[in-house]
């Protein structure tokens, strides 16, 4: 069957999404919907080439039902294998999806150095301004280098500190983003007191007298994470992890070996779904099918929603309320009863 100009132009558009969607890496899960992504590749190469109806839109309809049947049922392991997809979208990516040109990074601890990991500075969602801070990871080995792979050093979380502390003084509220494999366990990171930093950052934002609302974007591994993860809201991205631990780390210790990653991830109730059960978060953030690495623009508006829908909540709420609040949530976190 001829197609019509309008048909045309779709598959084009369409041609051109599908490039890009081939560019990026495939998880070993997602390989069925890698092979039905190439064959619509060349379908629409040969409609473009014909102007012939060749049933690409069969293959898009295929497509979507695979996407949902294999994202409707993934396992622990695969949701941290996609939080930690290349592709997905990094802290400074939702910054300036959300914030735009009105972001101004902010620099240094004010006593070491300016830790490339941890990134931080002033932005605005609408009207409203916020103190954006979270891990930046790398894209390329220069990059991630650069970074140190989102491991933060004491002077980072050290940093972070001084900023919630500017952003209180000035009555802005805080959104903090986790993405994370942890702090950085460097010797030098220990002699200048990574414990400590880490640990005087939950004192501080327990007290802190401005709404924080803090996201898990990605990885959110131990101590690391929890620098910056005391918040009034604390939300999870569908397809991240928040753990004490990493798979690897404790199958490693567990087992001796890293083979047993995926009973590890299991045992570890890491996800967000478990996370939500055992009281630890207070809301999942969905994505779309197939992840955030594949529709970032509808990830990046969801989160938006979020961050200004909680402020509205949280505004009104006097300092002092805002700070008991705080601190009764958490000290009720691991309360269990035995029957």
């Amino acid at each position: 069957m001829l197609m019509s100009y309008e048909d045309l132009d779709y598959f084009f558009t369409f041609t051109q999404l599908i490039n890009s969607q081939l560019t990026m890496e495939y998880l070993d899960f997602e390989k069925p919907i890698q092979e039905l992504e190439e064959n619509l590749k060349k379908c629409y190469e040969i409609a473009e080439e014909t102007g012939i109806d060749t049933g690409c839109k069969k293959i898009e309809k295929e497509i979507e039902k695979k996407q949902k049947e294999i994202f409707k049922k993934l396992t622990p392991w695969q949701r941290v294998q996609l939080s930690r997809h290349p592709d997905r979208p990094f802290t400074l990516d939702y910054i300036k999806a959300l914030a735009g040109d009105t972001f101004i990074e902010l620099h240094g601890d004010r006593n070491f150095a300016d830790d490339k990991a941890m990134i931080g500075g002033l932005g605005k969602i609408g009207d409203q301004s916020y103190m954006f801070i979270g891990m930046q990871k790398g894209r390329n080995t220069k990059e991630r280098k650069y970074r140190n792979f989102g491991m933060a050093n004491p002077e980072g979380y050290r940093k972070a500190l001084r900023l919630m502390k500017m952003a209180e003084k000035f009555g802005i509220p805080v959104v903090t983003l986790i993405d994370t494999p942890g702090a950085y366990p460097g010797i030098e990171a220990e002699e200048r007191g990574q414990g400590e930093a880490i640990a005087r950052n939950i004192l501080e934002m327990t007290k802190l007298e401005t709404p924080i609302i803090t996201i898990i974007i990605g990885e959110g591994a131990s101590g690391g994470a929890l620098g910056i993860g005391v918040g009034d809201r604390v939300y999870m991205l569908e397809n991240t992890w928040y753990s004490v631990i990493s798979p690897e780390s404790c199958s490693s210790i567990l087992w001796r070996s890293w083979e047993f990653k995926e009973q590890a991830a299991n045992a570890l109730k890491l996800t967000a779904p478990d996370m939500l059960k055992l009281g630890l978060i207070d809301e999942i953030i969905p994505e779309p099918v197939g992840g955030a690495h594949r529709h970032p623009d509808e990830t990046f508006q969801s989160v938006a929603k979020k961050i200004v829908t909680t402020y509205a909540e949280l505004k009104n709420i006097p300092k002092d309320q805002l700070v008991e609040q705080r601190m009764t949530k958490y000290a009720k976190m691991g309360e269990f009863t035995e029957k």
